[in-house]
């Protein structure tokens, strides 16, 4: 069953794993799980997504429960008017803190269009060097950072992270095989390392803030955890509670 962190009578809100893609799509028809699908078989009654996370993406993932309240929440997202939190972890040491402005450009299917603005805020919240060799490199550094795009564009924060060579763990498209492959083999992590971890809007029929928050996935809080980033994200207050029990 999916994890349901928020729910009223017009939104349901689930925390996506990895690998789970929202909806079918043309280049998935093989797929036979969607988010979309599952939550309305759980739940049981139709649902209406309002905004997308990637495949391997986890975190905070929210639905309409009727067209009319779909609408209104769309337009908050094009409008701009969801501040939305992710976690990365991403190859190096990044800046302490940037602004990615790079537009991007359409996917194969829409090369007549323009680039589209794209705009990337984040910020790193620590660092860790592995003495693993990966390359030409006898250690490998990593850093924990917290990313919040203002703008919406597919594969965004990975084609910035991408653009600026700190590229997310565990992304197979736009990332860096090398370390992927050394997280495989030696941290037994194989999912990508990038979290939707809260997200927060002006709810369009009560007018109060509506903030959602989803914990980070076991494998992306084991792996923080090893590095030492816990104090970290407490101070983020983004750790579970109660804590998990470490062997």
């Amino acid at each position: 069953m999916l994890d349901i962190i928020f729910e009223d009578e017009h939104y349901v809100a689930i925390n996506k794993p990895n690998g789970l893609l929202v909806h079918r799509t043309r280049i998935a028809e093989e797929k036979k799980e969607f988010a979309l699908q599952m939550l309305r078989d759980q739940l049981g009654y139709h649902l209406f997504t309002v905004h997308r996370l990637d495949r391997g993406t986890s975190g905070v993932l929210l639905f309409a429960k009727s067209p009319e309240a779909a609408t209104p929440l769309v337009k908050t997202f094009e409008d701009k008017e969801v501040a939305k939190t992710y976690f990365a972890i991403v190859r190096g040491y990044t800046a302490e803190a940037e602004t990615i402005d790079n537009p991007i450009k359409p996917d194969k299917d829409h090369q007549h269009k323009a680039p589209q603005d794209a705009v990337t805020h984040y910020s790193r919240l620590a660092t860790v060097e592995l003495p693993i060799p990966v390359g030409r490199y006898n250690s490998a550094r990593y850093s924990l950072v917290r990313v919040k795009p203002e703008t919406g564009r597919m594969h965004q924060i990975r084609k910035h992270f991408a653009h600026i060579r700190h590229y997310i763990i565990g992304d197979k498209r736009h990332g860096d095989w090398r370390h992927n492959k050394m997280f495989l083999e030696e941290l037994n992590s194989p999912s990508l390392l990038l979290h939707a971890a809260e997200l927060n809007c002006i709810h369009p029929f009560t007018g109060v803030q509506l903030r959602i928050k989803a914990q980070l996935p076991g494998n992306f809080l084991r792996l923080c955890f090893q590095f030492g980033w816990h104090n970290k994200l407490a101070e983020q207050d983004a750790l579970p509670q109660p804590l998990p029990i470490r062997s």
